[in-house]
């Protein structure tokens, strides 16, 4: 019975791990059929919950905008009462079935790495800001706990990217701001000065690689 057990735990672990495969799979297969810099990229992090009302806010304020996205809602994103259920309406599923990828994962270095992404809709996490800058996509921000705000506030004041609260007006007017107007042309410049910075830090002769090499000299010496 134990081995039955274990055997039944490993088909479902590679069932999971094929389908895991197969949506990622799926998501840059569909990022292939699009134009350059033509997709807006939507995730947050997964400290981040959403209220029915807040995704309902965001889900329209992105179809608004009428341009391409990707948007990944965790099967958790949604914090609902008990017996409550939620869903997007099926006049917005088809409003955007033409223009509109919904998933619940993807590999987010890969799909922020693609040439069709041009603009980064996150909650500021700070691997998400890393993954962002080093490739040179634009962002914008609606931070929500800990130190999302601090990067947020860092990401605003000092790097020019833009963000705000959450409801369809700004939300379509931010996208449409980064993805259409001359403000979205600055946020993308600035964005690939960052990504050529951060190229040079992590070269060979970087300040990045420097810095970590004197790092492992002093633990070995220590």
């Amino acid at each position: 019975m134990l081995l039955n057990s274990i055997e039944e735990k490993n088909d479902a672990v590679k069932s999971l791990a094929s389908n895991l495969w197969e949506e990622e799979l799926h998501c840059l297969q569909w990022l292939n059929s699009r134009k350059p810099n033509s997709v807006v990229y939507i995730s947050f992090e997964t400290s981040v919950f959403l209220t029915p009302d807040q995704l309902t806010e965001f889900a329209w304020g992105i179809s608004n905008s009428n341009h391409p996205f990707l948007w990944i809602i965790r099967p958790d994103l949604v914090v609902v009462r008990d017996g409550e259920g939620w869903a997007l309406p099926p006049v917005y599923l088809e409003n955007t079935r033409e223009r509109g990828l919904i998933a619940s994962l993807c590999p987010q270095e890969k799909v922020l790495n693609h040439s069709s992404i041009g603009g980064f809709f996150t909650s500021c996490g700070w691997n998400s800001v890393l993954e962002s800058i080093s490739a040179g996509v634009p962002m914008i921000c609606w931070p929500s706990i800990a130190d999302q705000r601090i990067n947020y506030s860092y990401i605003c004041n000092q790097w020019g990217i833009d963000g705000d609260d959450v409801n369809r007006e700004e939300v379509e007017k931010h996208v449409r701001q980064l993805m259409e107007r001359e403000k979205g042309k600055e946020l993308k410049k600035k964005a690939m000065e960052w990504k050529e910075m951060v190229g040079e830090a992590i070269s060979r002769s970087g300040s990045s690689t420097l810095n970590l090499d004197n790092l492992v000299v002093k633990l070995m010496r220590s």
